[in-house]
């Protein structure tokens, strides 16, 4: 595929989904946004997941990487995984989270993290189609380094047919947003001890090349203005 396609994420909804016994927030009520703007925002800023699914009854968690297009988030992983085949057509949950920094209080209760979080229930779907499958890989790849894919060599059928690809309908879940600092009680405040945050923020390094790589070939753009948002 020599073009360049167009990267995820589409545009962002402007709904809300609608809060449920599963996705509501049994506390911290103020830190729960069913907003699509703030869902789509997370997921897009981090592409690292974990979904979790059930396997004979007992629970399992796979990291793995999401993108989003539009009102679908999409996973992929070997054909041969025993966690995408028992994804596929099951309920799953899906969730992202982001750490912004450690919040240090005034006691140990009171100590807690700012982060960015969603997490996403339904029933998880396979991406059938060979055509629709390679186009959401393009998508996946472009989405993080804009044009590579169309530099690389093309997938052999075998690439695909060992590439498995499933998604989710983004109509269940939620966000969870923690921002600023600590919230002590307040007799708390009149003690001597040091209270506040320590942000902590993704740091991208320098590309290291392979030493593979044939003399003369150059580092692409995509590679040297990487960023994460």
């Amino acid at each position: 595929m020599s073009e360049t396609i167009a990267p995820p994420h589409s545009a962002t909804s402007t709904g809300t989904l609608e809060v449920t016994d599963r996705s509501r927030l049994r506390r911290s009520h103020p830190r729960g946004h069913f907003d699509r703007a703030t869902i789509d925002a997370i997921l897009d800023a981090q592409p690292l997941c974990h979904v979790g699914y059930s396997i004979d009854g007992a629970p399992y968690v796979t990291p793995t990487l999401q993108w989003r297009e539009g009102d679908h988030v999409y996973w992929h992983g070997s054909s041969a995984s025993r966690a995408l085949k028992a994804s596929k057509g099951a309920q799953v949950c899906l969730t992202v989270s982001i750490l912004d920094g450690f919040v240090l209080a005034r006691s140990g209760f009171h100590h807690s993290v700012n982060s960015r979080s969603v997490m996403l229930f339904g029933e998880a779907f396979k991406v059938e189609d060979p055509e629709e499958k390679l186009l959401k890989l393009t998508r996946f790849v472009d989405g993080l380094f804009p044009g590579r894919y169309g530099s690389l060599r093309p997938d052999h059928a075998q690439d695909l047919k060992a590439t498995t690809v499933l998604g989710l309908r983004i109509e269940e879940g939620a966000a969870k947003v923690r921002t600023g600092g600590p919230s002590d009680e307040d007799e708390d405040y009149a003690l001597p001890i040091w209270a506040g945050e320590i942000p902590v923020r993704t740091v991208v390094g320098e590309p290291i090349p392979d030493p593979r790589n044939l003399e003369g070939v150059e580092m692409p753009d995509h590679v040297r203005n990487f960023r994460m948002k």
